[in-house]
């Protein structure tokens, strides 16, 4: 495909790798450049040479950059998606459904932009009669932090990588991007790449407000995060690697934020109530969530809490059965595959783990067998190996002996990025109790619905306490994800020559203001 071809420039070096279709576990052409350490460094100073002017335009110029990149990657057309359904193994519908949804939150940004509160203009007037001290002229507003490092995720070639959700917020606040591209698919990034960089000749931008950079391993994401032009990280993928970045922004000379969302097993809550009135039922629909997409979602539901009697049995009943129809599907990449099934097979041959079903086995590669498997109580609290995320469409019901025993388990639980109540009204009470501790252990809290599914939206909180993610105070999906990207600034007496535009006197760009602690 001539569409992904590297450069001359870059084909020219001597280090190249290539994607692997993960259905066939062959390589795919053509080969993609590594970017050294010297091409880091580079570009990260590129990305900073840029920052002043990108992060000073006009909200309405930022937001046409935006709704370009959106129009420039819907052109790519079925070039894009063909590429990414032999670098993912992801199904055409799937895959069309999340270039939707990149484009779709890329023009959310604009939106915002053009609505301008996230500017967070505030001013406080002087006071120069107030006794026993006058009162300075104080406006402040939030700007840009700097370039910013953006991995891309396995799971999401598209929503979650290259102009996915971080780059579109990050770009939202002003800060020039550096990608690290996603190795498992980087014919689709530099698709995504290309449309961006056209996007920007478009607009008249510089080239440092954006770059790719590509190659497998660690050691490019290790000088990507430590370069001291970065000034905050995007992550999405395992705990292992967003720790390491922490342990590598945390050591710099000048430390850094990482905003990681990492590990998450996300339990489902049977109330009393909604397993009398609809086990069977509920135990379908939740198969139905775990293995949507062969479980390779952040919010799957790996974790179920029930309390035990013949309604849980029944919904065991019906959930096995449903499970053990399921056909296996192509899992992302062979590395995360063998890890599926290492974790299936630690899970399965613990003493007091119970293997109920198994998915349909089929010839191919990378092929992952969803996976439910049931324990106690006790035997949950007694080993915290069985509380770990497996990646993929496994799944384990913890059987409590009554409300009390379910209440000790979520306060055992690691920090989420969603916890499911499954609830009838006469549950009600009993969720009530629970909700200051769901609060406290999870960003998303949902009633009668399934995790799997995330709305990007301003109400949307995709985060949660850690492990979840890096720092519990942001989320990575909706418009709040901007606010991990600015920082404030207060202009104290500063003559209106000097002030910039968003807090001039006459308001030029028409943000909205806090004035004197009223709208105005």
């Amino acid at each position: 495909m001539s569409e992904i071809l590297p450069t001359e420039t870059q084909s020219a070096r001597d280090s190249a790798f290539r994607a692997i279709d993960p259905s066939l576990g062959e390589a795919i052409e053509p080969a993609f450049p590594i970017a050294d350490a010297a091409t880091v460094a580079d570009t990260c100073r590129r990305a900073d040479a840029a920052f002043d002017l990108f992060r000073e335009l006009d909200p309405d110029a930022r937001a046409s950059l935006l709704e370009a990149i959106a129009t420039e990657i819907e052109a790519l057309g079925d070039p894009l998606i063909l590429r990414a359904m032999s670098e993912s193994g992801l199904p055409r519908a799937r895959l069309e459904g999340e270039r939707a949804r990149t484009t779709g939150q890329l023009r959310l940004f604009a939106r915002l932009l053009r609505q301008g509160r996230w500017a967070g203009v505030t001013i406080d007037s002087a006071q120069p009669d107030r006794v026993p001290l006058p009162r300075a002229d104080l406006r402040q507003r939030r700007i840009a932090l700097g370039p910013v490092a953006v991995f891309g995720a396995s799971n999401f070639p598209l929503a979650f990588s290259v102009a996915g959700g971080d780059t579109a917020s990050a770009l939202a606040a002003g800060c020039p991007v550096v990608v690290k591209g996603h190795p498992a698919h980087p014919g689709t990034s530099a698709l995504v790449a290309r449309a961006i960089h056209a996007a920007l000749d478009a607009q008249g931008l510089p080239q440092g407000v954006f770059a790719l950079l590509q190659g497998p391993g660690t050691d490019l994401g290790a000088a990507l995060a430590a370069d001291p032009h970065i000034k905050a990280v995007g992550f999405t993928g395992s705990r292992a690697g967003g720790l390491a970045l922490l342990e590598i922004a945390q050591h710099r000379p000048e430390p850094i934020p990482v905003f990681a969302e990492m590990s998450s097993v996300n339990p489902v809550l049977l109330f009393p109530g909604a397993l009398a009135a609809r086990a069977a039922a509920l135990g379908a629909a939740y198969v139905g969530s775990l293995t949507l997409g062969a479980g390779q979602f952040c919010t799957n539901p790996g974790l179920v809490l029930g309390i035990d009697g013949a309604d849980l049995e029944q919904f065991t009943t019906a959930a096995a059965e449903a499970l053990a129809g399921t056909p296996s599907q192509t899992m992302l990449s062979g590395g995360i595959h063998a890890a599926y099934e290492r974790g299936v097979t630690a899970l399965s041959s613990h003493d007091a783990v119970e293997q109920l079903a198994q998915g349909v086995a089929s010839e191919g590669c990378n092929r992952g067998r969803a996976a439910l498997l049931r324990t106690d109580a006790a035997s949950f609290l007694a080993d915290p190996v069985l509380s770990h995320e497996v990646f993929g469409a496994a799944s384990l019901i913890v059987r409590c002996r009554d409300m009390a025993e379910l209440r000790m388990v979520i306060e055992r639980i690691e920090g989420q990025l969603t916890i499911t109540l499954q609830i009838d009204d006469s549950d009600l009470s009993d969720a009530a109790a629970l909700m200051p501790l769901l609060e406290r252990k999870a960003g998303r809290i949902l009633a009668n619905g399934w995790p799997t599914g995330v709305e990007v939206s301003p109400a949307m909180v995709h985060g949660g306490p850690f492990p979840a993610t890096s720092d519990s105070r942001t989320t990575s999906v909706g418009t709040a994800a901007i606010e991990r990207f600015l920082r404030p600034v207060c202009y104290q007496d500063l003559p209106d020559a000097l002030l910039p535009k968003p807090v001039k006197h006459d308001n030029p760009l028409a943000l909205p203001r806090l004035v004197d602690g009223e709208p105005g």
